[in-house]
């Protein structure tokens, strides 16, 4: 599989494309990866991609001439374009997985307010974002999507059976793991894995995986201004309603508590999911 990179600083993707499974796999042939300096397509003698933004506003706005011709350049036939974008779909293992099928991805990294949008109008280029937060620019985006698309790759992972356990394949997220030493700090390894019995780890491991994993990367948060009352038919935490048992909670469940100005008590009625510690933030936002 090959990647081609688009962007303004190159020298972004030195060090993380030469080391662990990345590197490891650009070594040994399975993947390409090549980094292209934007600059190379725009105009003498300054070399400028950028402009000011036809009605006015803030910033400047990568034009589309230079990002257009690189394109058009690196691009092989049947090669697939994604620019990332704080309007682009979510980042999701599916998506991973699909686009891993793909013989080759070019990647637009944007900086500035954005990109001239007749850049996706001409290329047919598909909008991609990591997440709700605000990054300078592309390129650690990019390098996100290359990791998790090139993990899925044939041959990339060293053990390919940990790709079906892992968190948002087959709709859960990943059981808890433990390793030595059995008790740390008086915290102990739960007895069944210590049990030798391997179908009761197996029923454990694939109970405590329970919790659905939205496609857009989690359960939703506890909404502001939640009740104790709204959290068994409606919150993340609900296994059902009419369903009460007395739990320990996790600090993850304690911090969104916190967040909704709610005191936790001290043995409440309740009915959690097991992974409150795992649920990962809704992936939508801005990498320009």
């Amino acid at each position: 599989m090959r990647f081609d990179v688009i962007t303004i600083f190159p020298e972004l993707f030195e060090s993380p494309l030469q080391v662990s499974l990345v590197g490891k796999a650009i070594d040994g042939g399975l993947l390409e990866v090549e980094v292209h300096n934007l600059r190379n397509w725009a105009p003498h003698p300054h070399r400028k991609v950028d402009d000011a933004p036809f009605g006015g506003g803030a910033g400047m706005v990568m034009a589309p001439g230079p990002v257009v011709d690189a394109v058009e350049e690196v691009r092989r036939p049947g090669g697939r374009v994604i620019q990332l974008s704080a309007s682009g779909e979510p980042l999701t293992q599916a998506m991973a997985a699909e686009l891993s099928q793909q013989n080759q991805l070019v990647l637009v990294c944007g900086r500035y307010e954005g990109m001239d949008d007749r850049i996706q109008e001409i290329l047919g280029s598909q909008e991609v974002s990591i997440g709700e937060y605000v990054l300078a620019g592309g390129e650690v985006a990019a390098l996100v999507l290359i990791e998790a698309v090139a993990r899925l790759v044939p041959g990339v992972l060293g053990n390919e059976v940990s790709l079906a356990e892992e968190s948002f394949t087959g709709g859960l997220l990943e059981y808890p793991q433990y390793t030595r030493p059995a008790d740390f700090r008086g915290h102990k390894v739960p007895d069944v894995l210590l049990s030798g019995n391997h179908k009761l780890i197996a029923d454990w491991r694939r109970q405590d995986s329970a919790l659905p994993a939205r496609s857009s990367g989690g359960p939703e948060p506890l909404p502001r201004g939640a009740q104790w009352a709204d959290l068994g038919a409606a919150g993340p935490v609900g296994l059902g309603s009419g369903t009460p048992c007395t739990v320990r909670l996790s600090s993850f469940c304690r911090a969104q508590l916190a967040r909704v100005n709610l005191e936790a008590p001290a043995a409440g009625l309740l009915a959690p999911t097991r992974r409150h510690r795992a649920v990962k933030s809704r992936s939508k936002g801005e990498q320009l």
